[in-house]
């Protein structure tokens, strides 16, 4: 019976060229390497080299043993990592959002409704989402508009997220009573990093402004308090000392004003449930 072991030998032999190199590689001696090379074609019951003085090639019908052998191992490693990540969607629950604030609220309900299991999130692109929820590389999905619902997938909203700029009290657009990111473009601006889509839409929008990104939080709030540049905030993040002596002014962009939904397969309709617990909290 052949083994992965011996077909592992086998591919870095044809790899490395010679048995020294590849019994050195293996870490192996080059008599074991040897000796596994004649129980392969053993096993195969067909010659896979040819032997010379000194020295051992591969033939054709060995060559095309190490293409076959190759995709065995290829395909091997892919079930080893399937059953790793089956025993982990069995421990864990992980949620992919869009944007950071949605999970503010989802994972402590997730953590409430199932205390036995692990609760991860991450931040991902919104094209991807979908499908990594599909395949089941996610539980839950987190994007800013619905999509089409399947015989697999439900889309449900839960929560709304509102984007607002802060300006000092001079600024040209303080007393605005909104404003587009058309009408900040221009204006260099602090930002906060790992805010998801919102970084994207800030610089596809405002393509001739300056971001001054900060991946520290006490840095940031530093920064907003003793500059004058403008920095966004949302109705989810809003609080009133980290606005003091500004103005903020709504973004009444489409895109700037969301509705974040989830999305799951529907043999997990106990999403469902704490969504729309969710939703009543929020009203």
């Amino acid at each position: 019976m052949l083994n992965l072991y011996e077909l592992e030998q086998l591919v870095a032999f044809a790899r490395y060229g010679t048995l020294s190199k590849a019994a050195e590689e293996l870490h192996i001696s080059q008599p074991t390497l040897t000796r596994t090379m004649h129980h392969l074609e053993e096993e195969f019951g067909v010659a896979l080299f040819v032997h010379g003085k000194n020295r051992l090639a591969l033939n054709e019908t060995g060559k095309k043993a190490v293409e076959y052998a190759s995709a065995l191992l290829s395909e091997a490693e892919k079930v080893v990592a399937q059953v790793r990540q089956f025993d982990q969607s069995q421990r864990t629950i992980l949620v992919e959002s869009c944007a950071p604030a949605p999970l503010w609220s989802l994972l402590p309900a997730l953590a409430e409704q199932f205390p036995d299991k692990t609760i991860s999130s991450r931040l991902t692109e919104i094209s991807a989402i979908p499908g990594r929820v599909k395949d089941k590389s996610c539980e839950i999905g987190i994007l800013p508009c619905p999509i089409e619902e399947d015989d697999t997938m439900e889309c449900v909203p839960f929560i709304r997220e509102e984007l607002s700029v802060c300006l000092s009290p001079d600024h040209t657009l303080a007393s605005c009573p909104s404003v587009t990111l058309e009408m900040l473009n221009g204006y260099n601006c602090l930002l906060k990093s790992d805010i998801g889509f919102w970084s994207q839409l800030c610089h596809k929008k405002m393509p001739a402004s300056r971001f001054l990104v900060q991946t520290d939080e006490f840095e940031f709030r530093e920064l907003a308090r003793t500059s004058t540049l403008p920095y966004f905030v949302t109705n989810l993040a809003l609080t009133e000392d980290f606005v003091t002596d500004r103005k903020v002014i709504p973004v009444s962009d489409p895109e700037a004003n969301v509705t974040f939904h989830i999305v799951f397969r529907k043999e997990n309709p106990e999403y469902l449930k704490i969504s729309q617990r969710i939703v009543r909290n929020n009203i």
